[in-house]
């Protein structure tokens, strides 16, 4: 009999060297914790179709069908035959299977009738989706879902069959064979869930969860297994979340309470508009937080041109008026510079002590930039270093070694998705006591986003557009099926340049040379041209639909004196068109520019679109955006951008970019580095159960705040939520 299998026994033990370097190489699959916590991505059942007629060009698929016909026909450009297999998944939806070379065995096996697994890239050739050379595996021995009784084959004997996420070297079939064989020896670990919270919410035990959601004995077992297993996911990051907020409660920070007949009363006395009443309420709240002798930690979220910044100026404004300082950190120097510009502007006198003319209690108000030149940061510097500036902006060169700051109150971060955990926390570091912390963004946040990755701030919304800001109308361009259309646009643009308003025209490539953070990485070979590119892009329009009209370029690559002298440039008029990536994405406020022309449109993700377009209708005139794409009608990408066309609430929009991204980019695998170790929680599909697992995860925290009661509960978090992870988690 074969020694039990634990989780940290090594795959090449029970599965064979070969495959478990195979397993290693291409799914980082080690041990047999690591394949049995590999989980299935969908199950199909024979009988039932997978809709193929929805498959994407470019696509890695594994596909269940049912073999229609096959043809046989010799090859034009070389010696041999080609066989073609037509599959079909019973909704009227067919895939052909091109197979290479004289393969008369193929043609006999895959005969018309029979079912099978088949994987491979999806290509298409004269308008039909096929699948080159695709690798199969056959399940029975004709059409009525019998299974076959081989030991290749003997995992798909249930009536749902799995489908893993796999490789190209290792098909699904490959990983439930694997499956298989290690299920027959594995131990599972104590269940670490405990008893009163595994009985009170009806959840099934953790072996039977582990077997039936690779070997579903019933679509109801599957289920139980299913929210089990999602439970534990949701159970440990809320732990980790309420853990870290109920610690964070006891750290000491400086409380920053408001003053009266400080700069902030003054500021507010010269501004030259009315704050809204969410500005107000949110306002409120921030007060309060910072008058607390613990650090405040709230998120900002508001839409596009909601009045995020007056808020977070306010709170500064506090803090100053407090006695300490504020730092702004801006993930682009054309935003920092913006920030500082538009802060001296609405602060007048209040925001040049030093200067004829200033007001009697005024601060200063500086910006530290990697560009700066010698002189320019050494004064700077002295300015953050004496407190003399009460208010800092800056980009990362804030994190720099030599950025000293007199008493640091409050760090506000602009955007802060763009932020990697080691910056911000590095800004932190540089108070003597932990200042409170102010993070904004302008993406809305679906709810079980907020709750999941966001759990352990306070969250406030501004979703009341302040007066003067006007509509924008949305219109995809479909450029490949209506030329005409695109000559439309360009002439759209040229009579709002004519009527005196001005236009972006936003590339989702810069052109030659190293691929920077702001444009997407090259395409892959499935025939799709490169992204349009900012420098090949404007010298075209130059010379063409847009001749005469005065054209500036913006870019990441563009030195840091030239970017700002361009959007300077364009601030003040004396540009009609600029032509840029996603640098103008935050924060870049012209209120006289009224269009805006998206090139390569399906090339940007849901939320990005509706930033960029957040950029036109900042004025009294109302604001234009055409989506230009070559997308085919009915095809994912076209339907996502006649999505972001048919709605500007930014919610709504949150919501369909979480359906269409990958959970764990959302939950930010991606900026801690590591594999994503939440595989079946849907913060889409699974709220109530994420909101279900914060209550249980309070109740627990404040009985046993540090899980010394449940040690194997406390081991199953860090294996489900490692220190890099949670760190992620805590600071947002």
């Amino acid at each position: 009999m074969s020694e039990p299998a634990t989780v940290d026994t090594p795959l090449k033990k029970l599965v064979g060297d070969k495959t478990a370097k195979a397993l290693a190489a291409h799914l980082d699959l080690h041990t047999a914790g690591d394949l049995v916590y590999h989980f299935p991505r969908r199950y199909d059942e024979r009988g039932e179709h997978t809709d193929i007629r929805s498959l994407d060009v470019g696509e890695q698929v594994t596909v269940l069908a049912q073999v229609q016909r096959t043809a046989v026909r010799p090859m034009r450009q070389r010696r041999g035959n080609l066989l073609e297999v037509t599959v079909g998944d019973g909704s009227g939806g067919l895939l052909t299977l091109t197979f290479f070379g004289n393969q008369a065995w193929r043609e006999r096996e895959l005969r018309p009738g029979r079912w099978g697994l088949f994987a491979g890239k999806v290509t298409e050739f004269r308008s039909k989706r096929q699948l080159n050379g695709p690798e199969y595996v056959l399940l029975g021995e004709g059409g009525d879902g019998e299974a076959a009784a081989s030991d290749e084959i003997e995992e798909f004997a249930g009536a749902l069959i799995p489908v893993y996420p796999a490789a190209a070297a290792v098909p699904t079939w490959v990983i439930a064979r694997c499956v298989r064989v290690v299920l027959d020896t594995f131990t599972p670990p104590d269940d670490p869930l405990p008893g009163e919270v595994r009985a009170s919410r009806k959840l099934v035990g953790l072996g039977a969860a582990l077997t039936e959601i690779h070997r579903p004995t019933s679509k109801e077992a599957l289920y139980r297994a299913r929210r089990r297993l999602k439970w534990d996911e949701a159970f440990a990051v809320q732990l980790t979340l309420v853990q870290r907020k109920h610690r964070a409660a006891d750290w000491p920070a400086r409380p920053r309470p408001a003053r009266t007949g400080g700069l902030l009363d003054a500021f507010d006395a010269r501004l030259p508009y009315e704050l809204t009443a969410g500005q107000r309420d949110v306002g409120v709240e921030i007060a309060g937080d910072l008058a607390t002798p613990h650090p405040m930690h709230r998120l900002l979220q508001g839409e596009v041109g909601s009045g995020k910044t007056v808020v977070a100026l306010r709170a500064m404004l506090q803090v100053v008026d407090a006695g300490g300082q504020a730092a702004l950190l801006a993930p682009t120097e054309v935003l920092a510079a913006q920030h500082h510009r538009g802060m001296l502007d609405l602060l007048g006198p209040l925001g040049r002590a030093g200067e004829l003319g200033s007001a009697e209690h005024a601060t200063r108000v500086e910006l530290v930039t990697g560009s700066l030149g010698a002189a320019a940061r050494r004064r700077a510097l002295g300015e953050v270093a004496s407190g003399a500036a009460g208010i800092v902006l800056g980009t990362h060169a804030l994190l720099y070694e030599g950025v000293d700051f007199a008493d640091l109150g409050l760090v506000v971060v602009d955007e802060q998705h763009r932020f990697g955990v080691e910056q911000r926390d590095a800004l932190r570091a540089k108070a003597d006591q932990p200042p409170h912390v102010l993070v904004m963004t302008a993406t809305p946040i679906p709810r079980t986003v907020a709750m999941t990755v966001y759990g352990d701030l306070e969250v406030s919304t501004l979703s009341q557009l302040p007066r003067g800001r006007s509509p924008i109308a949305s219109h995809v361009v479909p450029a490949a099926e209506k030329p005409a259309y695109l000559d439309r646009a360009w002439r759209r643009l040229r009579e709002e340049v004519a009527a005196g308003h001005q236009a972006y025209v936003v590339c989702p490539r810069i052109g030659d040379g190293p691929v920077s953070d702001e444009e997407p990485p090259p395409e892959d070979d499935n025939g799709r041209r490169p992204p349009l590119a900012v420098t090949e892009v404007a010298p075209l329009l130059a010379e063409g639909p847009l001749q005469g009209l005065r054209i500036g370029v913006l870019h990441g690559r563009l030195p840091a004196d030239e970017k700002d002298a361009v959007m300077r440039s364009f601030a003040a008029g004396d540009l009609d068109v600029l032509v840029a990536t996603t640098v103008i994405e935050v924060g870049v406020d012209v209120p006289n520019a009224t269009v805006m022309i998206v090139l390569d449109a399906d090339r940007f993700g849901v939320s990005q679109l509706h930033q960029l377009r957040g950029r036109v209708g900042r004025g009294a005139a109302a604001g234009l955006c055409l989506l230009v794409s070559e997308a085919a009608e009915g095809s994912s990408a076209r339907e996502r951008l006649d999505a972001v066309a048919s709605t500007s609430d930014g919610f709504t929009l949150a919501e369909l970019d979480l359906e269409q991204r990958r959970e764990g980019d959302v939950l930010g695998a991606t900026q801690s580095g590591h594999r994503s170790h939440l595989r079946l929680l849907s913060l889409r599909r699974d709220a109530d159960l994420i909101r279900d697992a914060r209550a249980e995860a309070i109740t627990l925290i404040e009985e046993d705040p540090d899980l010394s009661s449940n040690p194997a509960l406390a081991a199953s978090v860090a294996a489900l939520v490692d220190e890099e992870r949670a760190e992620y988690l805590e600071k947002g």
